[in-house]
């Protein structure tokens, strides 16, 4: 009995562990769908193009050394690659997303004639191809590209329609803002091979390390939107580098050279009322989910070790 409640106790750990945050579990190449990597099971039986991540937890630290794709990121030991043309649509699939807040990246990484099984993705140098962040409104009520992540649980990104034939890394990229000054970062990578007759490869200033492409002070990765000043702050900076300028068929945005905050705009209003926040009750939450806040209706407790936190009003974590 004791031996079937540790297992039945086990199992409902990974059940709840599964579903906290999310990651990258299908790839798609023009509309045809392909299996991903499906974390927490193992790689046993697993043939797909995506590198192995062992789960949908949160890297904290944004110099981490698995930041480049994830833990571990290596070479799966049935590992594929997927064929596409340069200027065709990638899109990557989850099960689940629960953070609105946040920008969504992609990049690629450039691979030898021989392909990228045996490429070390910490070693190579990655350059952007996608990229939306603060899509409207403030920092702190505003429309972020996670928030479309969440509603539509699929990304579609566009492969340079002029990138110079060959194998690549691509790597999906969340970031989520919505625990203050704790940026919590999501990457996942696949292994492509780009077809096509263009020439346009990224000079050396949009190619960047990963980790080391950004720093925990810069204002894109340690930032709180609760804050006063995001109540009126219109701008944000995504982290990295700027998309190659030469680049044909995609989107290149203007990052601001820094947040701005502007003036607010005096008016006479009655004073919101106080928001009801819930405390820590029941259920069991996995390490780094959400267990409560203004408006939440889910679990309130965590799994063993873990503790419900208080983050602020709107949110506490398991921790």
């Amino acid at each position: 009995m004791v031996k079937y409640a540790a297992a039945a106790a086990a199992l409902l750990s990974t059940v709840v562990q599964v579903v906290a945050h999310g990651g990258v579990v299908s790839i798609g190449i023009d509309g045809t769908k392909y299996p991903g990597w499906q974390a927490f099971i193992g790689s046993s039986g697993q043939v797909t193009a995506a590198r192995p991540y062992s789960s949908f937890n949160p890297i904290l630290d944004p110099v981490d050394k698995t930041m480049h794709c994830n833990d571990d990121g290596t070479a799966g030991p049935s590992q594929q690659t997927l064929t596409i043309p340069a200027g065709g649509t990638i899109t990557s699939y989850y099960s689940q997303w629960t953070h609105a807040e946040g920008p969504y990246t992609v990049y690629l990484a450039q691979c030898p004639s021989s392909g990228c099984n045996s490429v070390n993705s910490a070693s190579v140098k990655w350059f952007k191809i996608y990229e939306l962040g603060l899509i409207s409104g403030t920092v702190y009520t505003g429309k972020w590209a996670n928030g479309l992540l969440m509603a539509n649980l699929k990304w579609d990104a566009v492969i340079p329609s002029n990138l110079q034939a060959g194998y690549y890394l691509i790597r999906w990229e969340t970031l989520a803002l919505h625990q203050s000054n704790t940026p919590q970062f999501y990457p996942e990578c696949a292994q492509l091979q780009v077809t096509g007759s263009g020439t346009a490869f990224p000079t050396s200033d949009y190619l960047v390390s990963i980790p080391g492409a950004w720093q925990k002070s810069d204002p894109g990765v340690t930032i709180d939107i609760y804050s006063d000043a995001a109540k009126t702050q219109t701008t944000y900076q995504i982290p990295g580098p700027r998309i190659y300028p030469g680049f044909s068929g995609v989107t290149i945005p203007t990052n601001p050279p820094a947040t701005t905050t502007p003036k607010p705009t005096t008016s006479t209003a009655s004073s919101p009322a106080t928001p009801t926040t819930s405390s820590p009750s029941t259920g069991g939450a996995a390490h780094y989910a959400q267990c409560g806040g203004t408006g939440w209706s889910g679990a309130t407790t965590c799994v063993s070790p873990y503790t419900c936190s208080k983050i602020n009003d709107y949110y506490y974590q398991c921790v």
